[in-house]
């Protein structure tokens, strides 16, 4: 198991080298424009260069606390919320023509409102944020409530279990993989709504650094702050998966 892991990295490897070669050898050779598309070279010596930028770190932490703030704020609404639809199927079925309308919504074209609403700053970014994350845990956390076993559910009733213990020894951990599949999408879409909010309108942010590398043609720049967004959503991605496997431990 562990030669097979070691052979794949090495693969990978590989392949990420062979392709930045490549990369570079057209850059240098004319084949690739580096005015439009860059080079490895640049673009890991403005990595290393912006580094020691403080501004790096700071709009980093602003992006990473609308990212954190929209995710809780969505998920918890959408669990509340979901369990009140599981609990009324009535109040589900009225509210469900209103929420098929806003999830079918391009949220992205709110940006202008919930900037006119919040500002330039953190809200309207964690407003985005939240209503991308909300819609995709709240099918997940309907869909793995009902997706519980019955059988356990009247076995637990059968033993005179609480409602409160139900809950916490059935309920939960049966619906716990399919809402940690909605969770796990849930922070990526908080991710990108917070920096794609940033890139339209911001005051600070690594949405608002893209934008402005972008306007002033630093392509190397941008995909050094592409490169890092995406190490941001493995790492993020990572840390869910270890959550999971702790919660659901006992399987």
């Amino acid at each position: 198991m562990r030669g097979e892991t070691l052979r794949t990295l090495s693969q990978h490897v590989l392949f990420v080298c062979v392709f930045l070669g490549l990369w570079e050898w057209g850059a240098r050779a004319g084949w690739v424009d580096p005015s439009f598309m860059g080079s490895p070279l640049g673009i890991i010596t403005f990595t290393l260069e912006n580094l020691s930028n403080a501004r790096l770190w700071g709009d980093l932490g602003w992006t990473l606390l609308a990212v954190f703030a929209s995710f809780v704020i969505g998920s918890l609404a959408a669990m509340i919320t979901g369990l009140a639809f599981v609990t009324w199927p009535k109040f589900e079925a009225f509210c469900d023509p209103y929420i098929s309308a806003f999830n079918v919504l391009p949220r992205i074209a709110l940006v202008p409102l919930f900037i006119l609403w919040f500002g330039l700053g953190i809200g309207s970014k964690i407003a985005l944020g939240v209503s991308l994350t909300f819609f995709i845990v709240l099918s997940s956390t309907v869909a793995g409530i009902r997706g519980v076993s019955q059988d356990h559910v009247t076995l637990t009733r059968t033993l005179g279990a609480s409602s409160r213990q139900m809950f916490f020894s059935v309920t939960l951990p049966g619906a716990v993989p399919v809402l940690f599949s909605g969770l796990r999408l849930g922070v990526i879409y908080a991710l990108l709504g917070v920096v794609g909010a940033e890139v339209i309108a911001s005051e600070r942010g690594l949405g608002q650094q893209l934008a402005y590398l972008g306007s002033t043609f630093n392509v190397n720049g941008v995909w050094s702050l592409l490169f890092d967004l995406a190490l941001i959503g493995v790492l993020i991605m990572k840390l869910m998966n270890w959550i999971e496997r702790r919660l659901l431990h006992w399987q």
